[in-house]
């Protein structure tokens, strides 16, 4: 039976790649992806027949990867990150149910909620969750209801796809809806380029964060009531030190 691969490379730079991902595009003979994801990787396996599709074709793109498989080739789908965060591995698997002899195989990547955690320090130590601002596949009254209710919930808030040219004012709103439950000054940051060229990243109050020059290639990250910083660096304590007599009991 032949397999196709979603594979998670991370968020772009090659040590984010694991061992299972790179043996698993060193093996098959097709890399397909969205166009960005491919260029990532083309370099590093120049021999690769390689097959892509940009944005808004991701239909197409899966279809003729299981269809390839289908035909009795091992075909790997790269995603950025993970590929079942926000990647193909679930389109995948709807689609592979109208083909025989096809098996879907999901290789994890890391990503940008974690990668981007790293940068910032440790942002996502507790409870948290994380929301795409893109209304391309879900509606934006439905965005709203989950900011609204991650925010309301304390939750530290993990933010994907925050602004683009179609979409500039969605941190903003974002940014307002979650004030309604978080201080002006709850511990927020962002990370762009994430493990790229030009990496970079700002720790920054909720009531500054709506105005900053966040693109799409950003990861935001807005703190619940406990996120402090620490050292130029944000971070969400989980709660060790409240109970560090209770640690030291259980362990005399």
């Amino acid at each position: 039976m032949s397999k196709v691969y979603a594979v998670g490379i991370g968020p772009g730079g090659r040590e984010y790649m694991t061992r299972e991902a790179f043996g698993v595009l060193e093996e098959v003979p097709v890399i397909a992806g969205y166009t960005v994801y491919v260029d990532l990787v083309r370099d590093l396996y120049p021999d690769k027949e390689y097959y892509t599709t940009p944005m808004k074709q991701e239909i197409q793109r899966c279809r003729w990867a299981i269809e390839r498989a289908a035909a009795g080739e091992d075909v790997a789908m790269i995603c950025s990150g993970d590929a079942g965060v926000y990647g193909m591995a679930g389109l995948l698997f709807e689609l592979a149910e109208q083909y025989d002899g096809v098996e879907i195989v999901v290789i994890p990547g890391i990503t940008a909620a974690i990668s981007g955690a790293a940068v910032l320090g440790a942002p996502v130590g507790h409870d948290f969750c994380l929301i795409s601002l893109s209304d391309l596949l879900t509606p934006w009254e439905v965005i709203e209801k989950r900011l609204e209710c991650a925010a309301e919930g304390d939750f530290a808030i993990c933010l994907y796809n925050p602004r683009s040219k179609k979409r500039d004012d969605y941190l903003e709103k974002a940014c307002e809806i979650i004030a309604r439950h978080k201080g002006p000054e709850t511990v927020c940051g962002w990370v762009r380029n994430i493990g790229r060229e030009g990496e970079d990243f700002r720790v920054l109050p909720l009531k500054d964060l709506g105005k900053e020059p966040i693109d799409m290639f950003t990861t935001v990250f807005i703190g619940s009531s406990s996120t402090k910083v620490i050292g130029g660096r944000m971070v969400t304590p989980r709660g060790y030190e409240k109970h560090e007599d209770t640690y030291f009991r259980r362990n005399d």
